[in-house]
């Protein structure tokens, strides 16, 4: 498993570069500016197909990526039109299932505009439980690994992190 981080705010940019588990350093994070969410988006599935194309070159297989959208607000600063085409790019991906895309909302963040951006139903984060957000995360992408590419596998809830 590989991660990356776009952060996004009055700028975009990639906070960390791909990385296996063992070489992921956790930048720190503080929320500031506008919120150029859809530029956010473009980003880090631009990132992504780069690193698919990478793989592909070079005759590795992979598991469809996912992709988590965190936030602490709404969009703002940014045309609703450039909102409405991320949106429309995150419902390609998905459709065509080179992507799986996943918003979750911190404290103060509008979940009726994450809906309005995901495939998925937004997943509000239970205060700050990070730790266990990651811990699932990691806990389902072993059981995905775990899988042949293209196989439905099914996935515990999210409870232990998820605001009810």
């Amino acid at each position: 498993m590989e991660v990356a981080i776009v952060a996004f705010d009055t700028t975009v940019r990639v906070e960390h570069e791909f990385a296996t588990a063992e070489h992921f350093q956790a930048p720190t994070l503080t929320a500031q500016g506008l919120t150029y969410t859809a530029a956010g988006i473009n980003k880090a599935l631009d990132l992504l197909q780069a690193r698919k194309r990478e793989y592909k070159d070079n005759g590795i297989t992979y598991y469809r990526p996912w992709v988590f959208l965190i936030t602490d607000g709404a969009p703002y600063g940014e045309d609703a039109y450039l909102l409405t085409q991320a949106a429309q790019r995150v419902k390609e991906e998905e459709t065509n299932k080179r992507v799986a895309f996943f918003a979750v909302g911190v404290e103060g963040a509008d979940m009726h505009q994450l809906q309005t951006m995901s495939v998925r139903s937004p997943i509000k984060l239970k205060g700050l439980s990070f730790r266990e957000m990651f811990v699932w995360l990691s806990a389902s992408m072993q059981r995905v690994s775990h899988s042949k590419p293209d196989e439905q596998v099914p996935l515990s809830p999210p409870t232990d992190w998820m605001s009810v």
